[in-house]
């Protein structure tokens, strides 16, 4: 995860995205039931991306909040955070989903 954000090479952001990575396939997998996971506990490759891209967000931004910071002519603002599943990982997730009757 830390090597998808360019950040291996940084020790707290490879900590931060073992953790978090293990929190957000947890949620997957409790969002489908354990449907999209193999036997061993593997997501399919398509859950696997939603974890991926969900776990992204979090690490980036871990304290949730929408900030801005400025240096001289530069500046970042971060809006995006894990706010829940998007739309897209949502179309994912959905097709594996088991729906109380």
């Amino acid at each position: 995860m830390a090597a998808f954000l360019g950040k291996e090479t940084d020790p707290g952001a490879v900590a931060l995205a073992e953790q978090h990575v293990q929190i957000v396939t947890a949620m997957a997998r409790a969002y489908t039931r354990g449907r999209g996971f193999s036997a061993t506990g593997d997501p399919s490759a398509d859950v696997a991306a939603v974890i991926t891209t969900a776990t992204a967000r979090l690490v980036t931004n871990p304290g949730q909040l929408a900030y801005d910071q400025s240096a001289g002519q530069f500046s970042t603002s971060v809006r995006d955070s894990f706010a829940g599943w998007t739309l897209a990982e949502l179309f994912v997730l959905n097709r594996y989903r088991r729906k109380a009757r």
